[in-house]
């Protein structure tokens, strides 16, 4: 396990947890973004995520850096999950502890919108009638069109 890492198995969220606490730390908030099922009224049948993993695992550090700067005291790990994902599976944990609640939260809160603006992770969305790439690779993907 690395502090900020991008993984093809399933996240194990204990261990993260663990790297996180320490006998200074009061409070520890730890986030898992799930695969869910229903997006804007359709129906997802799975997710796949693909990264350029050098840089997305290099960002990731980079939000865990900022968050220090920000919040003083913190100590967070970042895991994102790639590959193919199904229904409720973790596609992403994020832990974070602090000396008290309040910054805890808003460093996870923090982490999680820069996951979003910065980390070169993209997500294909399969539902029964077609596919649609998220993130920087958008537009729609239909696996007959491409196969001609």
């Amino acid at each position: 396990m690395k502090q900020f890492e991008v993984i093809e198995q399933p996240i194990e969220p204990e261990q993260y947890r663990e790297f996180v606490v320490d006998a200074h730390k009061g409070a520890v908030v730890v986030f898992t973004g799930h695969v869910r099922e229903w997006t804007k009224g359709v129906k997802t049948q799975y997710l796949e995520y693909e990264a350029y993993i050098p840089m997305a695992e290099k960002k990731l550090a980079q939000i865990g850096d900022e968050i220090s700067k920000e919040w003083p005291g913190t100590t967070i790990a970042i895991v994102h999950r790639i590959g193919p994902l199904n229904i409720s599976d973790i596609a992403v944990l994020i832990s974070v502890a602090a000396p008290h609640r309040k910054a805890a939260y808003q460093a996870n809160e923090y982490a999680i919108e820069r996951i979003k603006e910065i980390v070169p992770i993209w997500k294909k969305e399969i539902w029964e009638d077609g596919a649609q790439w998220q993130g920087h690779q958008r537009g729609y993907y239909d696996d007959a069109v491409e196969r001609r």
